[in-house]
């Protein structure tokens, strides 16, 4: 790898959180200020948002390794979704807690011993819940409840919660939450770096790797890579992990910004790494129109789009439009098949005789398995129709994609 041939002591820009290179931006400067007050206040949720890549997991390990063990027991849950019950026990065994009969009850009685257990020996506990985006409202609710423990006036629990820009707008608008959104005692958002701040945050990482000018960064190179990165670190690390690795590659000594835009160039045609690009705005949701002579799937010609024959033309995972003229043909086969199904429970009430209540048992057997047999009918189009729907969905997307790159 590219730190043997310039000489590093390890990876300066790893993906992975490491509390040793951490680097204090004015956002991060911010968020542990925050940290610090809540964790102050002993009670309650702080909340950290930020995102993908923003840097929240390496800011809770440098938190972390800050915290005396002595003082403040800490447990961190990375989150998955998780039923109500399921992060109960995920939150105890984040304790170090062995819950037999894995019941709910138990975890809870196990977690509050502990708890108390621990403010006796002066000892406050905090617990720290990352990617918190993914957790159920019921789960958010649990966790609320686990505040409620308390020895005397004085609350046994803290939480952090760690989440993407869609936890925070849940927290803010959610009407179940508000009882949540009341304990919240601290809250920030972390923020990409500022074009300033690149060049810093670079040479730090670089430096607690033993660089000491070789190679040379030219200073041209910093205003495009946080245009490319948005100023997320993730990315950040990502573009900074293939500069340094051409480099060595090539034998370089010196890194400028016509290699950059190399690198850039590299990454954008093998599509290793997206871009800082703004995303597409999402099209209003409008039923697709589809050829008639397509939908019967029978006798249409093959279809001519953008110069390519629909028989060979394939996009994204192999889309092709004969794949859509098959799902359309089951499609128009299952209509076909309500149609009937809908005429013989109409022929058995027509011919059902209109005796005592209850009618003819066999008869209405009959009946029921009919209806059954239409409702499971009608739940295979619901889903045949959202296949379509996201064949035709990819196939466009394809068609444009592919046009705007031959234009």
């Amino acid at each position: 790898m590219y730190e043997a041939f310039y000489g590093f002591t390890a990876r300066p820009f790893q993906l992975t959180p490491d509390p040793a290179f951490y680097f204090e931006s004015l956002t991060h400067r911010k968020a542990l200020s925050y940290l610090g007050y809540g964790l102050n206040q002993g009670e309650g949720f702080i909340v950290i948002t930020g995102e993908v890549g923003a840097g929240k997991s390496t800011l809770v390990a440098h938190l972390m390794a800050t915290i005396d063990p002595a003082r403040l027991t800490a447990a961190q849950v990375v989150t998955s979704a998780l039923s109500g019950e399921e992060i109960i026990h995920v939150v105890a065994q984040a304790f170090g807690l062995v819950i037999g009969g894995h019941d709910k009850a138990s975890a809870l009685a196990a977690i509050e011993g502990l708890l108390h257990a621990e403010a006796r020996n002066g000892r406050r506990c905090l617990l720290v819940v990352d990617e918190a985006q993914n957790l159920s409202i019921d789960a958010l609710e649990e966790l609320r409840m686990l505040s409620n423990f308390q020895l005397g006036a004085q609350p046994l629990l803290q939480t952090l919660l760690l989440g993407q820009p869609e936890f925070r707008e849940l927290l803010q608008t959610s009407p179940e939450l508000e009882q949540l959104r009341q304990r919240v005692i601290a809250a920030h958002h972390l923020d990409a770096m500022e074009a300033d701040e690149l060049r810093p945050y670079v040479e730090h990482r670089l430096r607690l790797v033993g660089w000491n000018g070789r190679p040379a960064l030219a200073a041209d190179i910093y205003p495009k890579l946080h245009q490319a990165s948005g100023g997320v670190p993730r990315r950040v690390n990502q573009i900074a992990n293939r500069l340094f690795l051409m480099g060595a590659v090539e034998q370089l000594e010196q890194f400028d910004g016509a290699m950059l835009e190399r690198v850039l160039t590299e990454i954008a045609s093998d599509t290793a790494l997206p871009l800082n690009r703004p995303p597409k705005p999402k099209p209003p949701l409008v039923e697709p129109t589809i050829d008639p002579a397509l939908a019967a799937g029978l006798d249409a010609e093959p279809l001519e789009l953008g110069g390519y024959d629909a028989t060979v033309a394939s996009g994204p995972g192999g889309v092709s439009v004969a794949e859509l003229q098959a799902a359309l043909a089951e499609r128009d086969t299952l209509i076909a098949e309500l149609q009937q199904a809908v005429i013989e429970i109409a022929n058995q009430v027509e011919h059902q005789p209109a005796p005592a209540a209850g009618g003819d048992p066999a008869v209405q057997a009959d009946l029921a398995a009919l209806t059954q047999r239409l409702e499971r009918m009608e739940q295979r189009l619901v889903e045949q129709e959202a296949t379509v729907k996201h064949t035709l969905a990819m196939l466009i997307e394809w068609l444009e994609t592919d046009q705007k790159a031959v234009a």
